[in-house]
């Protein structure tokens, strides 16, 4: 049975992207940290996780791109999924019963605007979503409400006080899915993820960027992010989308010969929704 690693509990965000990705038939490790879900997968405990990279209202998730690449993890596959706040508490409660409401400090920021209708509730930054509203349920905590997805309410039996609490209600995550072994490329594989590194000489990235447009392929997302070793160097992560195999093959050889690293992170389904 795949063993896949998420960032989060049971009815976290996380674990609905496993869900809907590999189906129910799936052995989940919870884990409360991006790095501890980068671990299981690098050191083998996990065959794969699931990971946000990017929000888009946050932007980048800077942080979990140097996760991929520092263990050498491999990109196999992308989901998109809405990201819909509901405020949750205790069955027969109401938002007046309320004193605390606990969350995520993303799904707190993102819901901060429905909060000022109600200054006698006081915010506190948790770990995980899904994690408050198990808490709420298995403590019968009365006073307190969590913001978390519809099926974490289902999966912990607590009542929604108020539906899609975020203040901007086009609100979607693109999580990855990371194993520590590629895919192999085939016709199905439409998108790739690549970082390399530059000189500082003029018009170095423009030259990638032009291979790109030469070869067929379309730039989805760059993310620059610095070296450690080297102060003011950076590298660049990219997502590209292509039709052809042979087009992706030209870009790659075209780009390390113009590149001072060129390393390929992963080739998998483009499954952004249109």
């Amino acid at each position: 049975m795949n063993k896949v690693a998420i960032q989060g509990i049971k009815g976290s965000y996380h674990h609905q992207v496993a869900i809907d990705y590999f189906g129910e038939k799936i052995e989940l490790s919870e884990f409360f940290s991006f790095d501890e879900v980068a671990d299981s997968i690098a050191n083998e405990n996990c065959n794969s996780g699931i990971m946000a990279i990017e929000n888009s209202i946050a932007g980048s998730i800077i942080p979990n791109y140097a996760l991929i690449d520092k263990l050498n993890l491999k990109i196999i596959g992308e989901y998109y999924i809405n990201i819909n706040h509901q405020l949750m508490a205790i069955n027969g409660s109401k938002i007046e019963d309320l004193e605390i409401v606990a969350s995520h400090p993303m799904a707190l920021l993102q819901c901060k605007n429905f909060f000022k209708k109600y200054p006698n509730i006081t915010l506190v930054e948790d770990k995980d979503t899904a994690e408050v509203a198990y808490r709420i349920q298995r403590d019968n905590i009365k006073n307190m409400g969590a913001i978390a997805s519809v099926y974490a309410s289902e999966l912990y039996g607590l009542d929604i006080l108020s539906q899609d609490i975020q203040t901007i209600k086009n609100n979607e995550t693109r999580f990855v899915v990371i194993s520590k072994i590629p895919l192999k490329n085939n016709s199905k594989n439409d998108k790739a993820s690549i970082k390399f590194s530059l000189s500082h000489k003029t018009g170095s990235l423009a030259a990638i960027l032009n291979i790109l447009k030469d070869c067929n392929l379309n730039l989805t997302k760059i993310q620059s992010l610095p070296i450690i070793e080297i102060p003011w160097k950076y590298s660049f992560f990219i997502d590209t989308t292509y039709d052809l195999n042979e087009d992706l093959e030209n870009a790659l050889k075209l780009i390390d010969q113009n590149s001072e690293s060129l390393k390929l992170l992963g080739i998998y389904q483009n499954n952004i929704n249109d």
